[in-house]
C-alpha cells in the first residue's frame, strides 16, 4: 500500500488540505498527515480548525511514495521556512518520489526551493513569478512534469488529488473514487 505523507500548516487552503486527504484515503492510501509546527493543531486560511496525525519531526527518517503539499497563504510560506520539509523533498527528490504541490505552493516552495527547474508547471495565478526556471502553464488545472506534479488552485484539488491517486494506484483506482465523488 502506497505511503503519502501530506505536511500541513497554519495558513493552508482549507479545500485543498481536507480534499487531498480525503481524496487519497478514499482510494486505499496510507496517508499521514503531518504538522510543520510544534503543535498537531493547525488553523487553515479560512478558519477550519484541523489535527494533524504527527508532527513532521515525528516521521522526518520514513520515506513515502509521494510528499503532497496544499496551498494557501501563509500556509505555503510556512511549508517553505520548514527545513526540514525541504530536506525531506530534497531526499524524496533524488529517488524520483512523487512530489505534488498545489496553488501557491508548486511557486512559493518547490520555486524557492530549486524543484522545477527545467519543468513545466502551473500554481495560482499570480505567484507564477515565483516557479523559478519553470515553463508556466497557464491554462491547465494540473501539469505532470517528470516526478513533479502541480496544480493551479481550489477548483482544480478534485483533479489534483485524483491524478496523485492515479499516479500512485493507476487509473482504475482514481477513476473508481471519481465515480464515487460523482466527479
Amino acid at each position: 500500500m502506497s505511503k503519502v505523507l501530506v505536511p500541513i500548516a497554519n495558513g493552508n487552503e482549507d479545500i485543498e488540505t481536507i480534499t487531498i486527504i480525503d481524496v487519497l484515503r478514499r482510494g486505499g492510501l496510507t496517508v499521514t498527515v503531518a504538522s510543520v509546527h510544534e503543535s498537531k493543531h493547525i488553523v487553515a486560511a479560512h478558519g477550519s480548525k484541523l489535527e494533524a496525525d504527527v508532527l513532521l519531526t515525528d516521521v522526518a527518517d520514513q520515506m513515502f511514495d509521494a510528499v503532497v503539499l496544499p496551498g494557501g497563504m501563509p500556509g505555503a510560506e510556512h511549508l517553505r521556512d520548514c527545513a526540514l520539509l525541504i530536506d525531506m523533498l530534497e531526499k524524496h527528490d533524488i529517488q524520483d518520489t512523487l512530489l505534488a504541490a498545489i496553488c501557491a505552493s508548486p511557486a512559493v516552495v518547490f520555486g524557492t526551493h530549486g524543484f522545477l527547474v527545467d519543468k513545466q508547471a502551473t500554481c495560482y495565478p499570480g505567484f507564477e513569478g515565483g516557479l523559478n526556471g519553470a515553463e508556466y502553464i497557464v491554462n491547465e488545472p494540473v501539469v505532470m512534469d517528470g516526478n513533479i506534479l502541480t496544480g493551479k488552485g481550489p477548483a482544480a484539488a478534485m483533479v489534483f488529488s485524483l491524478t496523485v491517486l492515479g499516479n500512485l494506484k493507476g487509473y482504475e483506482a482514481a477513476q473508481n473514487v471519481a465515480d464515487g465523488l460523482l466527479c
